[in-house]
């Protein structure tokens, strides 16, 4: 049966997705349509409203994540296209409502049928758990894990690839390590399917790109610097000869300007909103060990200028200034509700205002962090090109223990791309954070390892001739 699901996969899956997407969208009519006649039958509000949907749905997946089955955790899919639909429900039923003004006994705007539309939103959301967990089960059923070969170049970096890895099992499965200095690469990825390139140097890399494009064996590495800057490069002839046009600048004048009007706009926004919020986090802060309730330290921003960022305090009163770790005994009960929650971070729309941050941008790291990693990584301090910012493509893709040079590759790849357009997705995208339960984890460099062991291959050429 495998072999004949192989066959038609592709249609499979996009008979799956369309039937899918229909059933939202019908989900949504079929509900309005008990207070809506014109959902019922040929209609200009149908065929509006169905414009809408469509339009701006595909807008939302575009923005939170598609139906991709096989690739993600069910979870995350399951959140994704439930806050894409929740965004395509409430616009295109604010577009309902302003068609009923047209009635000629309905003489202004009104927001109506407001229950209906939560039950539409409840019978989407039991659609979306059927077809995720339906469509990952439908693959997994199709697909056995991927035999893997891992090359990299120490047991640190095993380690952190490894531990990527086993949390998608069903994917992944590793079948030999080897030191990207070994003279047996070729032969293993000829009897691979997919091989993970992991901190290994660009010159060794590419010989190794190049054997797994000729043998037709999927590849996966970390990019470095360069490979960023092919991201935005443009194709450019240059009379009959071929090449890739990368210009390292800054923010244009434009962009600045209309940045820093969407900061004021957004922070003060979100600060009226979020109001209550700081107040019952405040009272609860002093009311639990009666020290200060805004915690102060010193941050760098752009061209490494310091600031003081402002949180409300998490951790109890006169501790040391270091991260957090699993298990921290420095932060007090109402600080791991506000840390999981985000909301200790509300204070800094205080330092967006102000000017030293901005809203989307690589997050302000701690002083003697900048030092550490920009020794370790001397290519971070790149990431000091732009104002930190309150949330970033660092937030949302990864999370507060990911390691330096991972951070650095997020926001490098924020900083080379940087665009409006962008800047809006990701505040649309940082909703996501609040419901993922790994993006306040914190360090625990203890658990980071895996059962591989890592034998580098000048050590055993030299026990061979030995």
């Amino acid at each position: 049966m495998k072999k004949h699901l192989h066959k038609f996969e592709t249609t499979m899956w996009l008979s799956i997705k369309f039937v899918f997407y229909i059933l939202l969208m019908y989900a949504f009519l079929h509900v309005m349509g008990k207070d809506s006649i014109g959902l019922t039958r040929l209609s200009r509000t149908l065929g509006i409203t169905v414009s809408t949907f469509v339009v701006v749905g595909l807008l939302f997946l575009s923005v939170y994540g598609r139906y991709d089955v096989g690739r993600r955790k069910s979870k995350p899919i399951i959140y994704s296209l439930a806050l894409a639909v929740a965004c395509t429900d409430i616009i295109t039923y604010v577009q309902l409502m302003i068609m009923r003004t047209n009635r000629p006994n309905v003489y202004g705007f009104r927001f109506l049928s407001v229950g209906l539309l939560g039950i539409a939103f409840l019978v989407q959301i039991g659609i979306i758990i059927f077809f995720v967990y339906f469509g990952n089960w439908l693959f997994f059923l199709i697909h056995e894990p991927e035999k893997c070969c891992v090359i990299t170049s120490s047991q640190k970096s095993l380690d952190e690839i490894v531990f990527a890895m086993q949390r998608f099992k069903k994917q992944y499965r590793v079948s030999s390590v080897l030191d990207y200095r070994s003279d047996q690469i070729k032969k293993h990825i000829k009897t691979t399917q997919t091989v993970f390139v992991y901190d290994v140097p660009v010159e060794a890399r590419t010989d190794i790109m190049r054997w797994c494009y000729r043998y037709k064996v999927n590849v996966y590495f970390n990019p470095e610097v360069e490979d960023i800057m092919e991201l935005g490069a443009k194709q450019y002839v240059l009379d009959d000869v071929y090449l890739f046009n990368r210009n390292v600048k800054s923010l244009t004048m434009e962009q600045r300007i209309i940045k820093r009007m969407m900061d004021i706009s957004f922070s003060l926004a979100l600060g009226i909103l979020s109001a209550p919020f700081w107040l019952c986090a405040m009272a609860a802060i002093k009311f639990e060990d009666g020290g200060p309730v805004l915690f102060k330290q010193k941050r760098a921003t752009i061209h490494g200028k310091q600031f003081e960022v402002y949180k409300l305090r998490t951790m109890k009163p006169n501790n040391d200034n270091r991260s957090a770790t699993k298990d921290d005994d420095r932060i007090t009960k109402t600080g791991k509700f506000l840390r999981r929650t985000r909301i200790d971070e509300l204070p800094q729309l205080l330092n967006v205002l102000k000017g030293d941050m901005t809203f989307v941008g690589p997050r302000p790291e701690m002083l003697k962090n900048v030092e550490e990693y920009t020794e370790e990584l001397p290519e971070f301090k790149y990431r000091l090109r732009v104002k930190a910012g309150l949330t970033g493509y660092a937030q949302i893709t990864g999370k507060y223990n990911t390691t330096p040079k991972d951070k650095l590759v997020m926001d490098m790849m924020y900083i080379e791309q940087f665009s409006i357009l962008k800047d809006i997705q990701i505040i649309f995208q940082t909703v996501i954070v609040l419901l993922k339960k790994d993006s306040t984890e914190a360090f625990d460099r203890k658990n980071r390892h895996c059962p591989y062991k890592f034998e580098k291959w000048e050590e055993k050429k030299n026990d061979n001739k030995n």
